[in-house]
């Protein structure tokens, strides 16, 4: 039997700052920090709160809900990994407790994301260590 194929897109460095994000992912939940001092949840990861200065935080997880706050399809290649993906859309997603990330909706047509439409988190295992947050649509 022959082994799958390599995963050949980029995949991110995991080190001590980010391995929860990428273990809770791993465990099929959205994980962010939360500040102890003020409660605000950032994205991206940091080592002091943008709010109130605070560098005392725990790792919670999300719902994985959010919604479309802004997205871009492309056609042009720009890094010959994404080549089979042609059009793919990337997405701004304005999650529920307040962070936006980028990410891909999967799932339906680029044609069929629309700013405004409500989107829920699934996880994309590419490799034995890495699974990435995508999002698809959400029933309304």
């Amino acid at each position: 039997m022959l082994a799958p194929p390599a995963y050949a897109k980029p995949l991110p460095t995991l080190n001590d700052e980010n391995r929860p994000f990428w273990q809770g992912a791993r465990e099929g939940k959205l994980r962010m920090q939360r500040c102890a001092g003020c409660g605000h949840i950032r994205f991206p990861i940091s080592h002091v709160c943008p709010d109130c200065l605070s560098y005392e935080f725990a790792w919670t997880d999300l719902s994985g809900r959010g919604e479309v706050f802004a997205y871009i399809v492309y056609h042009q290649l720009y890094n010959k990994a994404f080549a089979a993906d042609l059009p793919y859309n990337v997405a701004l997603v304005q999650l529920e407790e307040g962070p936006r990330m980028y990410s891909n909706i999967v799932g339906c047509s680029n044609d069929a994301v629309k700013v405004g439409d409500l989107l829920e988190v699934m996880f994309d295992p590419v490799t034995p260590e890495i699974t990435i947050p995508k999002f698809r649509l959400a029933a309304r």
